[in-house]
């Protein structure tokens, strides 16, 4: 079926949002420390969309591409477990920098602020040092290596397969974790929960 005439290609990244332990925090540490703007802190007392109270901060921060990481400092349903460190497989954000220099300038200054950071890490196309902020996010600071489109033109083209062939190593076991209706790739597991369910997700996450 032909995509609507008015179905656009999605072709950037508006904004990211997390949870946050506290503001001033946070706006600490992204402002003062990591250089973004602090472009907007919204103060807010109904979940959006409904009628539902839930008084909260949504703070935006602005990259120098103009677009934005959010943070919701929500204390009402916050956890001390939300703000444990996270596995970078769950979950972390990677920063470009233009240069080797700027990445290794930027590793002194978080490291001077108190925060540890490793790196940098040859990935060969990219190169990266990593950290956290804190409320537990992996962040990354990476820069292009010489290598890097090369690298990524090669990898496009061998991508599919390299899915197909993952996929055959590891559908058993995927199975045994989740079922087979759970990886299903036309999305079943999504059919499986009821619109209400994932509306109410939506609402108190």
């Amino acid at each position: 079926m032909p995509a609507p005439a008015a179905l656009r290609p999605l072709e950037t990244i508006h904004h990211l949002a997390l949870r946050c332990r506290d503001a001033e925090q946070t706006r600490w540490f992204y402002e003062d420390i990591l250089g973004l703007k602090l472009a907007a802190a919204l103060s807010l007392e109904k979940s959006p969309g409904t009628e539902n109270d839930r008084p909260f901060l949504h703070l935006f921060l602005e990259l120098g591409d103009g677009n934005y990481i959010a943070f919701f400092d929500e204390p009402g349903h916050a956890k001390p477990e939300h703000f444990e460190l996270k596995d970078s497989f769950d979950i972390h954000i990677a920063f470009e920098t233009d240069s080797a220099e700027s990445m290794l300038a930027w590793k002194e200054k978080i490291a001077a602020a108190g925060d540890f950071i490793f790196g940098p890490i040859d990935h060969d196309f990219v190169q990266s040092v990593y950290f956290f902020d804190p409320n537990g996010y992996a962040l990354e600071i990476t820069h292009k290596t010489g290598h890097h489109d090369a690298v990524l033109i090669k990898e496009e083209h061998a991508a599919r397969g390299q899915i197909a062939e993952w996929t055959a190593r590891t559908r058993a076991r995927k199975i045994e974790l989740f079922g087979a209706a759970a990886i299903d790739a036309r999305c079943t597991a999504l059919r499986a929960s009821p619109p209400a369910t994932r509306k109410s997700r939506l609402e108190s996450s």
